[in-house]
């Protein structure tokens, strides 16, 4: 994805528009049940344990980002359930597939596990654009550009890389292998330095 940067920075800036107690409607890849990533998971974080400066991502809270719709207080729930209707057609086109996790790398702000492979994710987001585009004239955020990935770890601070660089090269068990069966539109939050959410809707593949 990037070259391992030397210094890390922090996550948590407040990017424009988001603010303490807002939330976000968004599209991801969730991972509960996925037992072979969790373990993987743990590996990482009992590696990455005393690097400091990073909050280690829980289980719960793995996840591949997908697509953003828009802040929940600019956007219609009923546009939203529309969009989760119609996401249900085009999904349905899409069978489940299993993607291979990690190895983990370094970037500036997180610690990404690695996907693969990227062409069915590529199918599902696309998927979920054709979507959003039945419901409105514009669709969010560009079609290129996106990168499958899955957080780790978030920098919460400035420093050096080469301790958390040095911490994932101890871990060997991977790649994990995930299997995803379907897409979620969700309500995100990020106010304790972690992203968490609710699920809005939970859209099968196939």
């Amino acid at each position: 994805m990037t070259d391992t940067p030397a210094r890390m920075a922090d996550h948590w800036w407040w990017r424009p528009g988001w603010a303490e107690g807002r939330r976000f409607y968004t599209w991801h890849l969730t991972f509960d049940g996925a037992s072979d990533l969790h373990h993987l998971a743990a590996d990482y974080r009992h590696a990455l344990a005393d690097v400091p400066g990073l909050d280690l991502v829980p289980d719960r809270w793995l996840h591949l980002t997908m697509q953003g719709l828009g802040f929940v207080d600019e956007v219609d729930r009923n546009d939203a359930r529309a969009i989760a209707d119609a996401a249900g057609r085009h999904l349905a086109k899409i069978p489940a597939f299993d993607l291979a996790l990690g190895p983990a790398i370094v970037t500036p702000e997180a610690l990404l596990l690695t996907v693969a492979p990227a062409d069915p994710v590529h199918a599902v987001r696309s998927a979920i654009r054709a979507a959003i585009a039945d419901a409105w004239p514009q669709v969010p955020e560009a079609a290129e550009g996106f990168r499958p990935h899955v957080s780790v770890a978030y920098s919460n601070s400035t420093g050096p890389a080469q301790p958390a660089t040095d911490a994932l090269a101890s871990v060997s068990s991977c790649p994990a292998t995930a299997r995803v069966t379907s897409a979620e539109l969700i309500v995100l939050g990020r106010d304790e330095r972690m992203y968490e959410w609710q699920s809005f809707a939970q859209v099968p593949l196939g």
